[in-house]
């Protein structure tokens, strides 16, 4: 289960916030939660026979809200995804630039950090490409309070939210990575995707 918060840092990095026909509730976060164990189990148990399990987008937000906020990195709230299909989607969440300023910024006048303060709503939107068990995220739009940002903000961003204790340098926003759990693809429907091992 080690491969959740990078399946849930690539969603809600990718783009905008929830439709009005998303109700979120635990018990769909629960629901979301067993499917990732069910996909887990899979993987570890080496069966060779194909299985696809297919997560809805109210699925994904209930867990993002109710399950993941332990699993989401300091300076990261409130994320949720919009499955939009044919690979893409968008995600959104509330970001605090004071913390990600104060822990890579640079200092100078060209670095979008040294202007932008507080916690700001944070969107982005772009096309997933996935195959031969590897996955790449293709940008098209990224914005901060509605206006459009660089995408070297975003790389930035991106960067530093994808630090960790095994990957102490971060991602690139252009990185193309193995996915977890024997994941072959992944297909992005409207409203739901589908894992495929």
């Amino acid at each position: 289960m080690r491969w959740i918060p990078t399946l849930l840092l690539c969603c809600a990095i990718a783009g905008v916030a929830l439709t009005a026909a998303d109700v979120l509730t635990p018990q769909l976060g629960d629901a979301f939660a067993k499917k990732v164990v069910a996909v887990q189990e899979h993987a570890n148990q080496g069966v060779k026979k194909p299985r696809s399990t297919t997560f809805s987008q109210a699925e994904t937000n209930s867990y993002l809200k109710y399950n993941a906020t332990d699993l989401l990195p300091t300076g990261m709230t409130q994320p949720a995804i919009t499955l939009i299909g044919q690979g893409r989607l968008s995600g959104s969440a509330i970001i605090d630039l004071d913390v990600v300023r104060q822990k890579s910024s640079s200092g100078g006048w060209l670095d979008p950090t040294s202007y932008l303060t507080g916690k700001l709503p944070v969107t982005a939107s772009g096309r997933v490409f996935t195959g031969d068990g590897k996955a790449r995220f293709e940008v098209e739009r990224a914005e901060i309070s509605g206006l459009p940002i660089p995408r070297s903000f975003l790389a930035q961003m991106v960067n530093f939210f994808t630090r960790t204790a095994d990957n102490p340098k971060g991602s690139s926003i252009d990185d193309t990575f193995e996915m977890p759990a024997q994941i072959r693809r992944i297909d992005v429907e409207p409203g739901r995707f589908t894992v495929h091992q």
